[in-house]
């Protein structure tokens, strides 16, 4: 049974909700309370996603209504977020630099995550304000040191639509520029609308395409990875513990504001994200008062 996992309500109240196709081309929904009390770590880990689709075949989940409803990030707050940079050859080039030769690999705080129709904040200083639709990876299973990448899609629960919102004046340039810097700012890892999981999602060929102003900005595959899902599971397996819930982005294709081939975001601008099978996101942006 293909299912989406989803969380529904207000930021920090969201409730698990699953998502079933109703033959019209619409969904119903769910509510995942009998099995759960939140799409988190602890859920994956107990075989949630099958233990969903037992309870649905079984009729003992209720329906419930999601209009106009926020939906959350479909996990909840990851114990990390782990990035990967420059994965695709085309986004390397249009950033300075050579295709890396092994995963490059840094943090988000967690703490980054929102919603994938939030409206998100542009920092007061910022200048440089830049999008990245990303695969995201849900580890669903423990990992660490594994021996070879044939064990690392065992460990992964799912997909979702990511959004890597960068400040590239805080990350580049300069003694100063750190890429903590740049990529750790409030609400600027937009997730979602939904976990699909991993055993109704090809990630090695699925469509990205971000839109800015309702023009196209990016538009590439996942077939263009230099290094593919299981590669970076196993990779970053070697070098710390992956728990379920975190979530691994898997890098940016080239199209972004840091080519120099378009504008930064500017508050009013709207950003659509879309992968296939996965969803889409829709961000308006506003300049984010300075704290008092």
């Amino acid at each position: 049974m293909d299912i989406k996992l989803a969380r529904l309500g207000e930021r920090g109240k969201e409730e698990p909700v699953v998502l079933v196709a109703d033959g019209s081309g619409g969904h119903k929904y769910f509510s995942l309370g009998a099995l759960t009390q939140d799409i988190d770590g602890a859920f994956l880990a107990s075989d949630g996603v099958e233990r969903t689709r037992q309870a649905l075949t079984a009729g003992e989940l209720a329906e419930v209504s999601a209009s106009g409803v926020r939906i959350g990030a479909p996990v909840a707050r990851p114990g990390s977020i782990i990035c990967i940079g420059m994965n695709y050859a085309a986004h390397a080039a249009e950033s300075g630099s050579a295709p890396p030769e092994i995963p490059v690999v840094f943090l988000k705080p967690s703490n980054t995550a929102s919603g994938p129709f939030d409206a998100a904040p542009i920092p007061p200083s910022s200048e440089k304000y830049d999008w990245e639709v990303e695969l995201g990876v849900v580890i669903g299973r423990e990992a660490r040191y594994l021996s070879d990448p044939s064990q690392a899609l065992e460990c992964v629960a799912g997909y979702l639509v990511a959004n890597d919102l960068s400040e590239r004046n805080y990350q580049l340039p300069g003694a100063a520029g750190q890429w903590t810097k740049g990529k750790s700012l409030p609400a600027s890892t937009p997730l979602g609308p939904w976990l699909v999981p991993a055993d109704q999602i090809n990630a090695g060929r699925l469509q990205l395409q971000t839109r800015v102003n309702g023009e196209v900005r990016q538009d590439s595959s996942t077939a263009d990875l230099i290094f593919d899902v299981p590669t970076l599971v196993h990779h970053v397996s070697q070098y710390m513990l992956l728990e379920p819930g975190d979530v691994i982005l898997t890098g940016t294709p080239e199209g972004v504001a840091l080519s120099g081939r378009f504008p930064y975001l500017q508050p009013g601008d709207v950003v659509e994200l879309d992968i296939e099978g996965l969803g889409r996101q829709r961000q308006e942006f506003y300049r984010e008062g300075a704290s008092q």
